[in-house]
């Protein structure tokens, strides 16, 4: 046990170089080694200055009032820091309370304490009765009550220790969400030709993963990214890394490195690094360490390996099995192409015997006779037929020439005869028309001059009339344009906006009316006169009537 006074009395301050604790060493030997702490820092406050040791001389010899008392005993006590370890045999940790209430103990004696929730929160432990815990604090005084309490600043748990035990949260914390459930999680490819690979350039877990999938499945294009896999940063750069092979056409990707302590493992335990894994659009596969070694990116990933080989060999496909299936296809090919053969050779076969392609006539037989007949008949009918025809094509001829002059003769004495009566009628009819024409051109030349001064006057009055009516119709309507143009002005936003008044809208573009509508974190976008100002909500305030005002 080991103790430091330079703690100064505030919530979340700085705090001293602790000494390891004597966790395996018994009771008694706490005790003893508590007394001396105890007494070496009373010792240390009256060694302080003859002034303080005067002081408790005073008071030690006049009568004092409780109070008083308390004070002095409050100020003695909480001048010292100690760290203890104790077993929590009462917890109370109440929804409401300021302060997280709890005892510790060993085999002969309690302490009560209690811990700040801020400070409990901090700490990120969860205690339970019957938990060894290590704490760092002070003893005090609650004078209304006269009752001593230690004031716990830090907890720790003894054991499985702090970081082992802010994963073990954080595992169950993400499978509480699903991330870890098998359902989730996507299938690997069964001959991924593209295979991207996130590890340290430096180890020699990039030599084994190469080494095995060029053994195992050459064929396979690996897409290499290298990244840090220790270290503060290290999460960040892995994340990168995968987005990168990712980007690149990977079909699946490998996040591995070598064995190492615990502490070099722990970027693999990293809540943002867990997450990229499951938003990862393709598998991820993870061989991280060694068989006994389980990190929270080996619990959400598609497949986890026990190392990087192990790894390299779930995703590649065995030359051998590659070997095997393709003996086994080429079997059932070969077999499937010989059954076909023989299935069309019999089908051949039973188009060779049929009689059509054993005897070509046998096809036509029936309509070559046909034909034969047929034109047999024809032989004998054709030149009776045209002979008939020949005869009568001669005694048309011979009456058409006895026919033909006479009538010829007589038509052309009737078309001369119907010649000089259209002539004659022509003349009588094209004679009154031609002077009827003429007189109504000379009317038409005298009237026209005075028919056009007279239309001419009645539009240039009609068009006088017509401008004097518009300019009365105009007149209330443009006194109406005038006023909605300046109630428009009035009410437009930007109007409003160059009065030094802004508007805000969220994501979607709605505005922000209420402060119900804004959330702590919320981007929005504040439109001013002159552009838009983007900023973050970090906290809201209810308006009352005097802020309004």
């Amino acid at each position: 046990m080991a103790y430091d006074r330079s703690y100064n009395g505030a919530a979340g301050g700085p705090r001293g170089v602790f000494a390891d604790s004597g966790v395996s060493a018994g009771s008694a030997r706490n005790a003893e080694e508590a007394a001396r702490a105890c007494a070496a820092a009373f010792g240390a406050h009256k060694a302080a200055g003859a002034n303080a040791a005067s002081h408790n001389r005073e008071a030690a010899s006049r009568a004092m009032s409780v109070s008083a008392a308390m004070q002095l005993a409050k100020g003695a006590l909480e001048g010292v820091t100690v760290r203890l370890v104790g077993e929590i045999s009462e917890l109370s940790n109440k929804p409401g309370y300021k302060a997280v209430y709890f005892t510790v103990k060993d085999k002969s004696a309690s302490l009560p304490c209690m811990m700040w929730n801020n400070r409990f929160r901090a700490a990120g432990v969860q205690v339970a009765v019957g938990q060894l815990v290590e704490l760092t604090g002070r003893f005090t005084l609650y004078a209304a009550k006269g009752r001593m309490n230690f004031d716990v600043f830090s907890l720790a748990p003894v054991g499985e220790g702090q970081l082992r035990l802010q994963v073990a949260n954080l595992a169950r914390k993400l499978s509480a969400e699903g991330l870890a459930d098998p359902a989730r999680k996507l299938p690997l490819p069964a001959y991924p030709l593209t295979i991207g690979l996130v590890t340290s350039p430096r180890g020699d877990a990039v030599h084994d993963v190469l080494r095995t999938l060029r053994r195992r499945f050459p064929v396979a294009r690996v897409l290499f990214s290298g990244v840090a896999v220790e270290g503060p940063q290290a999460p960040a750069g892995i994340v990168e890394g995968m987005r990168a092979v990712v980007h690149a056409g990977a079909e699946v990707v490998l996040v591995v490195r070598g064995g190492g302590s615990y502490e070099d493992l722990m970027p693999f335990n990293d809540e943002f690094l867990a997450r990229m894994i499951v938003k990862c659009p393709v598998p991820v596969v993870t061989g991280i360490g060694h068989e006994p070694d389980t990190s929270i990116a080996d619990m959400v990933a598609d497949l986890r390996a026990s190392t990087p080989t192990a790894a390299a060999e779930a995703v590649s496909p065995a030359r051998e099995n590659l070997e095997a299936l393709f003996d086994a296809r080429r079997s059932s090919l070969d077999a499937c192409v010989q059954r076909a053969l023989e299935g069309s050779a019999a089908q051949v076969g039973r188009f060779a015997g049929r009689p059509v392609f054993c005897d070509p006539n046998a096809l036509l037989a029936a309509s070559s006779q046909g034909v034969d007949l047929c034109a047999d008949r024809l032989a004998r009918a054709l030149p009776a037929s045209l002979d008939r025809d020949r005869a009568q094509v001669e005694r048309l001829r011979e009456r058409l020439g006895s026919a033909l002059p006479n009538a010829l003769t007589l038509d052309a004495a009737a078309v001369q005869r119907q010649r000089e009566r259209l002539t004659q009628a022509l003349s009588q009819v094209l004679d009154p028309p031609t002077s009827q024409t003429q007189r109504a051109r000379e009317r038409l030349v005298r009237v026209m001059p005075q028919a056009c001064e007279r239309a001419r006057m009645s539009l240039d009055h009609e068009q006088r009339r017509l401008r004097s009516a518009g300019c009365q119709l105009l007149e209330p309507f443009r006194r109406q344009a005038g006023l909605s143009a300046a109630q428009l002005d009035a009410l437009s936003p930007l109007a409003v906006l160059g009065r030094g008044y802004s508007i805000a809208r969220d994501g979607d573009g709605g505005v922000v009316k209420s402060v119900e509508q804004a959330k702590t974190g919320q981007p929005l976008d504040v439109t001013v006169s002159d552009g838009v100002i983007e900023c973050c909500v970090s906290g809201v305030r209810r308006a009352g009537v005097d802020d309004i005002a």
